[in-house]
């Protein structure tokens, strides 16, 4: 049988197992959690804060690091020196009501180590930026997307914050 007279179930089969191959053969997989250099981390930001919960939940994916309550206990100190989010008007119309926003959020954080309290990340910034168009007659829709929006920032933040974590590389010890 030619496969111009395979099922179009058969012919779709096919096509998927040959893009199967083809991204296994250029060395592609999936980014999975990213094991840490440190055995445990305080986290400097409140447990029941969105950043907290969502920084907890990333670095319990880790698998090799666990969140330690107690930051005398833990190896790595992560300390949030600012969490601050933006609200700015980008467009009006020519009625003067707002068309645009951009809404944006900056983190500033450290990593020290427990011991010497030695630097291992210095103070360092990220941020993320969204834009959404306005509606003011949609408000309750608008406020609702403004939340998924700053939802979709602070994921992503967190996870820039982790794959720095990931990066850090402990000196060895002698």
């Amino acid at each position: 049988m030619t496969p111009a007279f395979l099922p179009l179930s058969a012919r779709r089969l096919r096509i998927a197992a040959l893009g199967l191959v083809l991204l296994a053969g250029c060395g592609f997989h999936l980014r999975g959690p990213q094991p840490l250099a440190f055995a445990s981390i305080h986290i400097g930001a409140d447990a029941y804060s969105p950043l907290g919960v969502a920084l907890r939940r990333q670095i319990a994916l880790s698998t090799t690091t666990t969140v330690e309550e107690d930051p005398a206990r833990a190896e790595v100190q992560l300390q949030i020196l600012a969490n601050e989010r933006t609200r700015e008007i980008l467009s009006l119309t020519t009625a003067g009501k707002v068309r645009e926003y951009e809404l944006g959020q900056r983190i500033r954080f450290r990593l020290i180590g427990r011991a010497d309290k030695e630097e291992l990340i210095p103070p360092v910034n990220i941020t993320a930026r969204r834009e959404y168009t306005f509606n003011d007659e949609l408000i309750l829709g608008k406020e609702q997307e403004e939340a998924l929006l700053y939802r979709d920032i602070e994921d992503d933040l967190v996870r820039q914050i982790t794959r720095r974590l990931a990066a850090v590389r402990r000196p060895a010890e002698n």
